[in-house]
């Protein structure tokens, strides 16, 4: 199955619809079938007028794509975050899946650093990413104790 290459309308304003579902389904599918793990992916590209590029994707590169692809095949909406980047309370909230009321008072706390611009706040997005990354091994290591609580239990 082909699908037209004119069909560019961005995602910004709207969900992937179902064109860009089965895109994304068969990029995907072409995309698993090359990849072998630890190794860069090739693909061969056709291009007009019968001339071909090859390209190589590394391990990470290929698992974002497929990571972007997925979500596209199921129409759910995907935002990327470039990790330099200064982010508003709201687009911060919204990565750590809280609301943006607790996601100021975590700020307050001292729990996250930031910076004012102006009368805002601003996070930037590495020390978000680290912050999600040490609450992620917090919660892994509270789970793994109370599995061993439980385990003593038993």
């Amino acid at each position: 199955m082909t699908l037209p290459a004119s069909y560019t309308e961005p995602f910004v304003d709207r969900l992937p619809d179902e064109l860009d579902s089965q895109a994304a389904d068969q990029l995907r599918t072409i995309l698993a079938t090359q990849m072998q793990e630890g190794e860069d992916t090739r693909l061969k590209l056709c291009l007009e007028e019968g001339k071909t590029s090859e390209i190589a994707l590394t391990p990470a590169l290929s698992h974002l794509l497929m990571e972007l692809l997925r979500h596209i095949g199921r129409r759910e909406a995907v935002t990327l975050v470039p990790v330099r980047q200064m982010l508003t309370t709201q687009q911060a909230a919204d990565i750590l899946n809280v609301s943006r009321p607790h996601f100021i008072k975590l700020l307050e706390d001292g729990k996250l650093s930031y910076s004012m611009t102006g009368r805002h706040r601003r996070i930037k997005a590495t020390d978000l990413f680290e912050y999600k990354e040490q609450r992620v091994k917090e919660r892994s290591t509270a789970l793994a104790e109370l599995a061993a609580i439980d385990k003593e239990l038993i």
